[in-house]
């Protein structure tokens, strides 16, 4: 279906949100066909996520951004529970802390970034110190705007030192996030999430949408692209991203590690016990690798006639 090229936001071009539509679907229309394909997916990032501890030479960072409601928190649940939680995590970025604050602003981003074999999941991240920082006027704009090329450049280090870097604005429009913050109200398990700031916030939409735009045409490179999915709908949402980080991992060209030890000898010394009380023949792991080469030479011996 190639969703990597279609919400891929190309280096240099002008992003305009309000001509992407966030309620495209693509060819599905319903969801238990995407379902299919989402549990397939999942399989397949299981897979590769084993693949990418095992090697240990690569590492994934992903970016989750939205506005309130947009669908961060399900996108880690139906879309990261494919992953071991032994080599992936989640990092959830908010009001940065005194001490966070006594540093550089990037400072306690760069802290929670994965080591080679592991995946992180940024839940907003450092995309918020030209956001909510912007949007607010928390410091003014001759501050927050060179942070796009720290930015920038930080993500180059990342992906320098091997880091594989893909990141995902999930985009909502204004009327479905009303009735996200509508259906809390009637649901007991997301209740605890509504407050008096999100539906403050909705005077900023528009001002959050422009300060989006600008991250999304400034900050999207090869090393680190953006990818616009339409979130309208939560199931396409879901569907989207694991393809996309399918075809991502997919493309690092993983490979296992070739054994350490001499498998022959290992089951020579340990396992030939095993297999006799299972009453298998036994003869393949008693044998040295150089006694199986003699009986071979052996066999292939014909034997001389009488004159």
């Amino acid at each position: 279906m190639g969703y990597s090229n279609e919400f891929r936001i190309k280096p240099g071009s002008k992003v305009n949100l309000d001509k992407m539509d966030a309620g495209y679907h693509g060819g599905y229309d319903d969801e238990d066909k995407a379902a299919q394909e989402l549990q397939k997916n999942a399989r397949r990032l299981s897979e590769l996520q084993a693949l990418m501890y095992a090697e240990n030479k690569h590492a994934l960072l992903i970016v989750l951004q939205a506005m309130d409601a947009g669908g961060k928190d399900g996108t880690i649940h139906h879309v990261m529970e494919a992953m071991n939680p032994q080599g992936c995590s989640v990092v959830g970025f908010k009001v940065p802390t005194p001490e966070e604050l006594a540093h550089d602003y990037l400072w306690r981003i760069h802290q929670h970034t994965p080591r080679k074999g592991q995946i992180t999941v940024f839940n907003r991240s450092h995309y918020e110190d030209v956001l909510v920082v912007r949007v607010h006027n928390l410091v003014p704009e001759e501050v927050w705007s060179k942070r796009y090329n720290d930015i920038n450049n930080f993500e180059r280090l990342l992906a320098n030192n091997g880091t594989t870097i893909v990141k995902f604005f999930l985009h909502i429009d204004k009327d479905e996030q009303l009735q996200r913050f509508r259906d809390r109200l009637d649901e007991k398990d997301k209740q605890w999430k509504i407050s008096d700031a999100d539906y403050k916030e909705r005077d900023y939409w528009d001002d959050y949408q422009q300060a989006y735009t600008d991250v999304l045409s400034k900050c999207s490179f090869n090393y680190a692209p953006w990818y616009v999915i339409p979130a309208n709908r939560k199931w396409f949402r879901n569907l989207a991203v694991s393809e996309i980080l399918v075809e991502t991992m997919e493309n690092m060209d993983m490979k296992y590690p070739q054994p350490t030890v001499d498998l022959a000898e290992i089951k020579r010394l340990y396992h030939a016990e095993v297999a006799e009380e299972a009453g298998f023949p036994v003869s393949s792991v008693h044998d040295k690798p150089e006694d199986k080469e003699k009986k071979g030479k052996k066999k292939g011996k014909k034997k001389k006639k009488k004159k």
